[in-house]
């Protein structure tokens, strides 16, 4: 069966070689252009949920531009995400008065929504009435597979927590057919975002999906699901505030790894049991100089080998990866063994100064 990984690489891949690409390129990596995105947008026109909405949000991906753009001329209020969350959750473009097409279509490009925006933070109250995601694949049943960094589900998850979104907000992907495809629901875990309309060059697929959305931030597993999201919690003030607010409300905010144990000696004891308690490290050699750490945590992740710290060393095309003990070190070298990524077979070993 095939992985998250092998079928965006399939997408992208074919993006690419059929000339369907457009910039920015490679689309590899990327939530993908594609020629032919902004005839697909258009089709929220037709979408009865896009007529009645006030608040739409949309990501910043170069494929929901004329979407952004489509929003503000029907003078709806977009809400597009900080990249990478790094300031707030969203930013509200705001055109300049009396703005005329070209310059509502200047808003709608990621300059714009640098220039013409304000940060909206937990309190703006905001209401979305529709939410306009990217993909890199996504299925008929509207199962949804993103670039692998866990952004659009995390952001979700945030709109749940804060309110601004409810269970019956439609959510929407703008893809090329091509980008249309099966995926099996073994592939799709609690967090992962689903979508109710699929907009194409050529139709509108409405998915009638009737697996729940995120119900919020699952916090005991927020760091699986966003793999930066321990360090995430440190750069994103959004989630600090999330987390303590939801804790005053009394919601169990523990993230993973961080129950406390009850006794030092029942904490004895499950060291024993698992093997040293020291942190144990597992190399990985032979990795392809073309990629990028974001792909390998990706890999990581959806092996569920997520180490707590990995060290880069993409120039000599190692890493290295911590885990809290022997056995789940073991257990990484298992699951990752015989991997390959863009063509090469990993070298997955317990590092050198670990072995017995």
């Amino acid at each position: 069966a095939s992985s998250k990984w092998d079928i965006r690489e399939k997408v992208w891949d074919h993006l690419e070689s059929t000339g369907l690409a457009e910039f920015p390129r490679p689309v590899h990596r990327r939530i993908p252009n594609f020629k032919g995105a902004s005839h697909a947008a258009t089709r929220l026109l037709a979408l009865q949920e896009f007529r009645a909405a006030r608040t739409v949000k949309i990501n910043p991906d170069a494929p929901q531009r004329n979407a952004r753009f489509l929003t503000l001329e029907a003078r709806k209020t977009l809400l597009v995400p900080t990249p990478r969350l790094r300031t707030g959750l969203f930013n509200r473009i705001v055109p300049p008065p009396g703005a005329t097409k070209e310059v509502l279509r200047i808003c709608a490009t990621s300059q714009g929504v640098k220039d013409y925006s304000v940060p909206v933070g937990l309190d703006g109250r905001a209401r979305v009435d529709l939410v306009v995601v990217g993909s890199v694949a996504v299925s008929e049943k509207g199962w949804r597979i993103g670039k692998g960094e866990g952004y659009a589900d995390m952001e979700y998850a945030m709109m749940v927590s804060m309110g601004a979104v409810q269970e019956d907000t439609p959510v929407v992907t703008i893809v090329h057919d091509c980008q249309v495809v099966d995926i099996e629901e073994e592939l799709l875990d609690d967090h992962d975002l689903t979508v109710d309309y699929i907009l194409t060059p050529t139709r509108i697929i409405t998915t009638n999906c009737k697996r729940p959305k995120p119900q919020g931030i699952i916090w005991h597993k927020a760091s699986s699901l966003c793999y930066q999201c321990y360090e995430m919690l440190g750069k994103i003030p959004i989630l600090k505030t999330l987390r303590s607010r939801e804790k005053q409300m009394g919601k169990d905010v523990t993230l993973r790894d961080e129950h406390p144990h009850l006794a030092n000696t029942t904490r004895a004891a499950a060291l024993n049991k698992e093997g040293s308690g020291t942190i144990t490290t597992v190399y990985v050699g032979n990795i392809p100089p073309s990629l990028r750490v974001s792909e390998l945590k990706g890999a990581l992740r959806e092996f569920h080998a997520t180490p707590f710290r990995l060290n880069w060393q993409g120039a000599q095309h190692r890493a290295f990866l911590d885990y809290k003990d022997q056995v789940t070190a073991e257990r990484a070298v298992t699951s990752l063994k015989g991997l390959s990524l863009r063509g090469n077979t990993l070298r997955v070993e317990l590092a050198k100064s670990q072995r017995n």
